[in-house]
């Protein structure tokens, strides 16, 4: 396997053959790889033909970087309103919305919708996560949609501690 500089692996015909001769029942969906290959007949992996993108590594980063995979539900949320359907009162919808105008001015808010699929999905299937350390835990938002368990508000955490 080979890396490019935009760190995407690239495999070869060989790697492929590895990588099923290792595991024949793993599910490959895509790859990268110089070569077209057709293994058998039994066998229906997607691959996807690698083409330079030709573009800077900060240009290349920028378009990963408004990549998420999610279902559709959660790009579509309304996340500023859930997070704010979630405050029990005054003090909360005040420091929610505080919060909320500085993950809007950092283009975050897709950040926030996958935090959210993130959440329900690690619930759903009984993944257990941490109960929060670092500067996240000076954030209410991140508290309210569950990825730590410490009330910034109670603990009197100020956000700035987080965006900074």
């Amino acid at each position: 396997m080979r890396t490019d500089i935009y760190g995407q692996i690239i495999l070869s015909e060989n790697d492929l053959c590895e990588l099923y001769l290792r595991d024949p029942n793993r599910v490959i969906k895509t790859a990268y790889t110089e070569t077209k290959i057709k293994l058998n007949e039994d066998i229906t992996i997607d691959l996807v033909e690698y083409i330079d993108p030709k573009i800077s590594v900060e240009e290349f980063d920028d378009l990963c970087q408004n990549i998420w995979y999610m279902p559709k539900e959660y790009l579509e949320m309304d996340i500023a309103k859930w997070v704010l359907d979630q405050c029990q009162n005054e003090g909360e919808l005040q420091r929610a919305g505080e919060e909320l105008i500085l993950f809007q001015e950092r283009n975050m808010f897709i950040l926030l919708q996958y935090l959210k699929y993130l959440v329900d999905t690690m619930r759903k299937n009984n993944i257990v996560w941490g109960v929060g350390r670092g500067s996240s835990v000076a954030s209410f938002i991140l508290f309210l949609i569950g990825i730590h368990r410490i009330n910034s508000l109670y603990y009197d955490l100020s956000i700035d501690e987080f965006l900074k």
